[in-house]
């Protein structure tokens, strides 16, 4: 249900719920994130949709020098509207910071920013914080400097190892950086986790390979594995159309997958989330988990999205209602949100009240996604019985299903049902 107010707004349409605890513990189990977009790059990848901006493009009003201040009037907007509201008050369990390149920035910025969400909210013990970073922007100084600030993990742009993958891909660094960027950081005590992209045009499944063994011999904790996917209006979808590349087929990107998943699985790293493999499941990264569990966040930044969530079946008699609530996004362009800040407003462009049914059906499409699965008394009548028929044909793991061990009921997919997850969460929705 689009709605066109800006934010914040939501006051009366949707609480965290007065019946838990904040997500201090107690029954509910909600925890409060906070994602911070940084919107720079050196350059801009031709595959790349994000709401990101070299110097070039953003022009006047949009200084990377004033960034960490521009963001902290943000922090504290959003501390007064969550007190204006009489949503708890609740520490924050995971900080993010994503791009965009964060480590564009100097580190300093970056404390700064953390810093300013910890004077806001407080961090909880043993909180996560992580930032994504280019293996060319950062150096074991600037490492150092974060760690000791507080960040507790750093996720780097690989992508691949191999140069002609890279080159496709509009992506600066070498190659050979990475096992020093990796070394630098678990140095200054962070944990590391590579990020990897497949079925970029005339990659091979030896290409692709070797990337894979390239993460895996770097000893990393956690890696990422996503088919790249080509969005309108991107330099690489227009390079497409005019046919100077050519997309692999799905046959291609499947045999990437299951080769990734053999790979990294002999690694010692297991999948706990269809596109992310971790070596335990402290390895994991708690703050995507948060989102794939409908957890509550406030997104600071230009084009950054929040959501705060409500319980929906209890008020709709609506049986796997899920819940509902508000998510709400800022204006996309650096300059129009610094200078709605700037200006003692809000960067609010609009936001969208989500109905039982649209919460039920996110609830369904991440938490299948899941190694963990859905209790299967989450789904509603229709789904589950497509329960049985997703088992016979080897989509769903037939054992858990029955709850087998003693353990509740759920839908888990197979590594055929993680191939075809969309078509999965269709019956389950259906």
């Amino acid at each position: 249900m689009p709605d066109d107010g800006a934010l914040p707004r939501w006051v009366g349409t949707a609480r965290s719920g007065a019946d838990d605890d904040g997500g201090r513990g107690g029954d509910s189990g909600r925890r409060f994130g906070v994602y911070v977009h940084v919107p720079f790059c050196s350059v801009r990848c031709g595959y790349c949709d994000f709401n990101t901006y070299t110097a070039a493009e953003l022009g006047g009003g949009a200084s990377q020098v004033a960034y960490a201040s521009t963001a902290l009037r943000e922090v504290e907007l959003a501390t007064k509207t969550l007190a204006d509201v009489g949503l708890p008050e609740r520490a924050v369990s995971t900080v993010f910071f994503g791009g965009g390149t964060p480590t564009m920035l100097p580190a300093g910025d970056l404390v700064r920013i953390l810093d300013g969400v910890r004077d806001a909210w407080g961090l909880e013990p043993g909180a996560e914080v992580t930032t994504e970073a280019n293996p060319d922007s950062v150096t074991p100084s600037s490492l150092e400097e974060l760690a000791a600030a507080g960040f507790t993990r750093v996720s780097f742009g690989m992508q691949s190892a191999v140069p002609h993958v890279l080159a496709t891909l509009e992506r600066t660094h070498d190659p050979a950086r990475i096992p020093d960027v990796v070394r630098w950081a678990r140095d200054a005590g962070l944990r590391v986790s590579l990020d990897l992209i497949y079925g970029t045009p005339g990659e091979t499944l030896g290409d692709w390979r070797e990337s894979l063994e390239a993460a895996v011999a770097t000893g990393v904790d956690h890696v990422s594995a996503y088919a790249l996917v080509v969005e309108a209006g991107t330099k690489m979808a227009a390079q497409v159309r005019r046919g100077e590349l050519t997309l692999p087929d799905e046959d291609d990107q499947a045999a990437k997958y299951e080769l990734a998943d053999e790979l990294l699985t002999a690694a010692g790293l297991s999948w706990y989330e269809v596109s992310n493999w971790a070596r335990t499941a402290d390895d994991a990264c708690r703050h995507n988990l948060a989102y794939w569990r409908g957890h509550d966040w406030w997104g600071i930044g230009p084009g950054a999205h929040s959501y705060v969530a409500a319980e929906a079946g209890r008020a709709t008699g609506d049986e796997g209602a899920g819940r509902a609530g508000v998510r709400w996004w800022n204006v996309k362009h650096p300059r129009r949100y610094a200078a709605a800040l700037e200006a003692g407003g809000s960067p609010g462009a609009g936001r969208e009240l989500l109905t039982a049914d649209e919460a039920y059906l996110e609830r369904v499409m991440l938490g299948v996604r899941l190694a963990d699965g859905l209790d299967l008394d989450v789904l509603r009548p229709a789904g589950r019985r497509a329960v049985a028929g997703l088992v016979a044909r080897g989509l769903l793991d037939g054992a858990a299903a029955l709850g087998a061990g003693g353990v509740a009921p759920r839908a888990v997919l197979t590594l055929r049902g993680r191939l075809l997850a969309d078509a999965v969460v269709r019956e389950l929705t259906a």
